[in-house]
């Protein structure tokens, strides 16, 4: 497999995982209950355009390469309750931060620079949620 097809390949798994996110984050915003209902909601609501600009990228970015882009979201895991919704999302974080590491060790292969570069601030924007969600479970009952 030539370097290139294994990017696009990749960038299609991080599509299909951006396109889970946006679902994932839409529908949890819908079921949160309690008494952090709103604020949960909001945050959830909030991490989607993130997750749609990220979405926008990888397609973008595989069209370019010469490839389709995936229409197919990975599968959204339902969550039992609140402090389930934010474990669920941040294993979500932690993955995508794993496979946006590897891609870029791909784009590096593929001589694709300033993909490489991208996938990086991708990374930290990733990792901004992933800290936030870190600590809004402290402490969570």
């Amino acid at each position: 497999m030539s370097d290139v097809k294994e990017l696009i390949d990749g960038l299609n798994e991080d599509l299909a995982a951006e396109y889970q996110a946006v679902i994932m984050y839409r529908t949890y915003a819908a079921l949160v209950t309690g008494p952090y209902r709103q604020e949960l909601k909001a945050f959830f609501e909030g991490e989607i355009p993130d997750e749609l600009a990220h979405a926008a990228f990888l397609a973008d970015k595989i069209v370019a390469l010469g490839g389709t882009p995936t229409v197919a979201p990975a599968p959204v895991a339902i969550a039992k309750d609140n402090r389930e919704m934010l474990e669920n999302a941040l294993q979500a974080e932690v993955d995508t931060i794993e496979r946006y590491t590897r891609r870029i060790e791909q784009a590096d292969r593929a001589g694709e620079i300033s993909i490489k570069v991208q996938l990086e601030d991708l990374i930290v924007d990733e990792s901004n949620h992933r800290d936030d969600i870190r600590r809004m479970l402290i402490d969570w009952r």
